[in-house]
């Protein structure tokens, strides 16, 4: 199973993220969970300390490794297109709960279509996560559309959507539907944070196609106060727990 894990800034995309990763993981499958997004903190969702996840040195910040996959350095300003990348999982993931958390990093750029050592470098290795074909696959992505443009999700099995209770939100999902279909995605699932009654749980399923609507979590005050005590969500709410247990139940079950 290969699962982008997707949405505007905020809606709890980690929290989702993180809570299937140690579920699959309590399960005994082996489960990689790849943050892609600029603003690291899947590490500590997961439950890693401040310290351990301030230690980490991303993939796209190894500059030696990636000047010998690649061969650009100083003197060479050629590079390989296809480096290769597939031993990266294995020798730079990070164990924790079970899980094997592999930080990408982001490229320092002032423009979205920048073809560098260190793009090219990523995005070879997003697309050797989609061929891990045992492992579960999932990846917390950057806030907003820049991946789809890329194409960097361009394998993965579907897009989970995390939206809000609002008409911005779900707009997103719309939109990334749209840019999924031009890669080959044609899956594209939505997850409901932040949900506080049956009034914003009503509005999301008015909106949302119910073959694509995976579920609700709740406005859960637990989740803010684990954020807040940097502790991991599946440790600190059974609730948002159980909830996001439904939701993997559904995926469990079109997976088969």
């Amino acid at each position: 199973m290969k699962l982008a894990i997707t949405g505007k800034g905020g809606v709890g995309k980690t929290t989702l993220a993180s809570t299937l990763a140690r579920l699959y993981a309590d399960e005994g499958r082996p489960v990689l969970a790849a943050d892609v997004d600029p603003d690291a903190n899947l590490g500590l969702a997961l439950g890693m300390s401040q310290e351990e996840v301030d230690s980490i040195v991303p993939i796209s910040k190894m500059r030696t490794l990636v000047e010998e996959r690649t061969g650009a350095n100083e003197a060479n300003k050629f590079f390989k297109l296809n480096p290769f990348v597939s031993d990266i999982p294995e020798k730079y993931a990070h164990e924790v709960n079970g899980v094997k958390l592999l930080v990408m990093g982001t490229v320092d750029t002032g423009g979205s279509g920048c073809v560098c050592p260190e793009h090219v470098m990523l995005k070879a290795l997003l697309s050797a996560l989609t061929y891990r074909k045992d492992d579960v696959v999932i990846m917390d992505m950057e806030a907003g559309l820049e991946h789809l443009g890329r194409g960097t999700a361009a394998n993965m099995d579907q897009f989970l959507v995390v939206v809000e209770p609002g008409a911005r939100s779900v707009q997103t999902y719309g939109n990334v539907k749209r840019l999924a279909a031009d890669l080959g995605v044609k899956r594209v699932r939505v997850v409901a944070n932040k949900v506080r009654d049956e009034r914003d749980e009503a509005y999301v399923r008015s909106v949302i196609p119910a073959e694509d609507f995976l579920g609700c979590i709740h406005y859960n005050p637990e989740i803010m106060d684990a954020d807040r005590n940097g502790k991991s969500p599946y440790d600190f709410s059974r609730t948002a727990m159980e909830e996001i247990r439904n939701i993997k139940a559904i995926l469990d079950r079109d997976e088969k």
